[in-house]
């Protein structure tokens, strides 16, 4: 059984939102960009306030941070340190469940009078966000019951994907740290993109660098009761994990990588028995091996692009 209708309208709305919030600003190009100021300062207000009114008691928090971080991005020679500024206002009603949350992460060039315009802006509807490996920021958009995240570039503020479990980041070499990360959607029955509202589909896996969503794979069972199953949100649970398998011997001066996979696993909610049904699928050649893929006997993967 699917989760309540207003929960799968929220989770569309906050789609809606999060597509509509997105700010870009232009980058100013390197050879325009002026020289660092000698100093620079700024200040923001945090805010707390509690009120109680007609018996229900209502707690506001706003908190900005600042952070200075340099994006890694392996193979970029041309990378700038950022000066991040996150702004964060939350509205929680004691007692009930969910709250009202918006996030604004604005970027700045090391050195940059604040006061400017941002290399870019992004607003969303969202509990927190956080900068994962210098590489993207990650958007708790899960206000209510359903947890979802949303990743953007670190870089230039560009939307990657959204995931409905927490984001896989791993290496796919032992020798230079080349960060990829992985993330699973399952979609409401009213999602924007109606290719996702077709019966027979579970979800869709992306795997990502830094930069750039590098494949999308969409997961379909041939049985939509099934498929309906594996994508509940009150009756069914989801983990993304990757597994790595031994190194194999060395062979000349080159760097053994062992192999690696990302295994979806799907698990009944309590008090169901959790009967787990797994999809392994491969990573091979810095993409994912859908040939090679071990499926559960309904279910098929292919090739996807938004």
């Amino acid at each position: 059984m699917r989760a309540a209708s207003a929960d799968r309208c929220r989770a569309a709305g906050l789609c809606a939102a999060g597509a509509l919030g997105f700010l870009l600003f232009d980058s100013i190009a390197s050879a325009q960009t002026p020289a660092p100021s000698p100093t620079v300062t700024t200040q923001s207000a945090s805010n707390f306030s509690y009120e109680t009114k007609d018996g229900q008691q209502t707690v506001t928090i706003t908190n900005v941070t600042f952070q200075a971080i340099d994006p890694y991005l392996p193979g970029r020679k041309d990378t700038k340190r950022l000066v991040l500024r996150t702004a964060t206002r939350t509205t929680e009603v004691i007692d009930e469940i969910g709250i009202q949350g918006s996030v604004t992460v604005e970027a700045w060039p090391l050195g940059t009078d604040l006061s400017q315009k941002p290399r870019y802006g992004v607003t969303l509807e969202a509990a927190g966000a956080k900068a994962m490996n210098q590489s993207i920021l990650v958007f708790e958009r899960g206000l209510e019951e359903v947890q979802w995240w949303s990743v953007y570039d670190l870089e230039k503020g560009q939307h990657l994907f959204d995931t409905y479990v927490p984001v896989v980041e791993f290496s796919i070499s032992r020798e230079f740290d080349t960060p990829r990360f992985a993330g699973f959607e399952t979609p409401p029955d009213d999602a924007a993109d109606k290719r996702l509202t077709e019966p027979h589909v579970v979800g869709v896996l992306t795997y990502a660098s830094a930069e750039r969503v590098i494949r999308e794979a969409l997961l379909t069972c041939d049985d939509p009761k099934r498929a309906d199953n594996f994508r509940s949100y009150a009756d069914a649970n989801r983990e993304l994990a990757l597994v790595e398998g031994p190194v194999p011997p060395a062979k000349g001066r080159a760097q053994p990588e062992p192999t690696r996979t990302l295994k979806i696993t799907f698990s009944q909610s309590y008090p169901s028995p959790p009967n787990p049904v797994t999809a392994v699928i491969p990573i091979g050649k810095d993409d994912l091996d859908l040939t090679n893929a071990k499926l559960p006997a309904c279910m098929h993967a292919a090739a996807w692009k938004r």
